[in-house]
């Protein structure tokens, strides 16, 4: 029984929607709106697609298109696909959210938490041995941010190394929520 159009035009409304508020969610999260949008328009594309069809449904160049794939599959969120009988380039997201969070949180804790921690721990080193008030305040403060994102930094790899099944049903007894 195929659809009818005003269950198309619904559908095609909410996707719409959909795909460009993940681009702007994507712009608060750190990454460039296009990017965020691409990847929507992959996760909810019941097959994979081309550049081509990529840079018309969002009315983006190549260049765009092309750049901002080749970043979500260095993110690891989208792969490229053979299709057989084809010669393009075809792109699929992940489509399983707990494998796309796990992902997502393991790129941004290499990219974000661990430089930061890094350069927190240097400086908590620097300043340890250093003598007055300013220079125990300072490094009190850095010390204490570095233990905090440092325990970022361990449940992130926690989660990003658990089986969903596993950790679900802990996270939502947590919230409070019946399973």
């Amino acid at each position: 029984m195929s659809e009818k159009p005003a269950e198309t035009e619904a559908l095609k409304k909410a996707r719409d929607e959909f795909i460009s508020h993940w681009g702007t969610m994507g712009s608060a999260w750190g990454i460039n709106r296009t990017m965020a949008q691409i990847h929507a328009l992959l996760m909810v594309s019941e097959r994979p697609l081309t550049t081509d069809e990529v840079m018309a449904e969002l009315e983006i160049s190549r260049g765009n298109a092309h750049q901002n794939l080749h970043e979500l599959i260095d993110w690891g969120l989208v792969r490229s696909v053979i299709v057989k009988g084809e010669r393009k380039d075809y792109y699929e997201s992940e489509k399983d959210v707990w494998k796309m969070f796990c992902t997502i949180a393991r790129n941004r804790k290499r990219r974000e938490i661990e430089p930061v921690l890094g350069v927190l721990r240097e400086c908590e080193a620097q300043t340890r041995s250093l003598k007055g008030e300013k220079a125990a305040t300072f490094n009190r403060q850095v010390k204490a941010l570095g233990e905090f994102v440092g325990l970022a930094d361990s449940m992130m790899e926690r989660i990003s190394r658990s089986e969903q099944s596993a950790l679900m049903p802990v996270a939502l007894k947590f919230l409070g929520k019946k399973i």
